[in-house]
């Protein structure tokens, strides 16, 4: 597993109104580590270094350096501007790379059914993430899952996808990960009246922060 170095600062003064904005303003962003049996830690990252982290993959591992020492962690959650969609929070997880961990592994499809060109077959991904356990230094970015002998008749499963040494299948076995279908020759079914439109979810609403902002709750990209 890739590991990254950043540096980071201590961050003060959280409950004064508008520390968080001028810390943005500088282009950081406020984080804070936990867990590991030891208390939290705010501290201050520069977003340059954040987005890189994000664009290495999920489960990098990241060594934070700290005026009091350094930290390892993984980066379990980052807050996103409803507008802007740059990060304003991030939460950092302490790791130990002695000690296993259960993870959400993304899935990744690769190779072409054969029956994709001969019956105009449509590929439906289902799971696109599976739980896995490992040591940490054993976590994969991703798993990818080969389609080449996938058919109409057979699709995979979670337990057919093929694991890295020392990487552990939490995942149901029997779920399903991905399968082909023949689209009938019918007419589209009708878009549903604006009566029937869901409301949107608690989950999807913004919220603010301290400062006011509207943010967004998403697991590192």
């Amino acid at each position: 597993m890739e590991e990254m170095n950043i540096a980071a600062t201590v961050r003060t003064g959280e409950g004064v109104k508008g520390a968080l904005s001028k810390i943005r303003a500088e282009k950081n962003v406020p984080a804070v580590i936990y867990g590991g049996h030891k208390d939290p830690v705010s501290i201050t990252v520069s977003l340059k270094d954040l987005e890189k982290i994000v664009k290495a993959g999920k489960n990098t591992i990241v060594e934070i350096n700290l005026p009091e020492g350094k930290e390892q962690a993984l980066v379990k959650e980052i807050q996103y501007h409803v507008v802007t969609d740059l990060p304003i929070h991030a939460d950092f997880q302490r790791v130990s790379l002695k000690d296993k961990m259960d993870v959400v592994v993304p899935v990744k499809l690769v190779g072409e059914s054969p029956d994709v060109k001969a019956y105009g077959a449509m590929v439906e991904h289902i799971l696109r993430e599976i739980e896995v356990r490992a040591l940490v230094s054993k976590i994969p970015h991703e798993i990818e899952v080969d389609m080449t002998p996938m058919t109409i008749n057979v699709g995979i499963v979670a337990g057919d996808i093929k694991l890295p040494e020392g990487v552990e299948l939490l995942t149901d076995p029997q779920a399903p990960v991905v399968h082909l279908t023949i689209l009938k020759d019918e007419e589209p079914a009708a878009a549903p009246a604006a009566a029937d439109a869901q409301p949107e979810s608690s989950s999807t609403k913004g919220k603010k922060d301290e400062d006011g902002n509207l943010t967004k709750n998403a697991e590192k990209k």
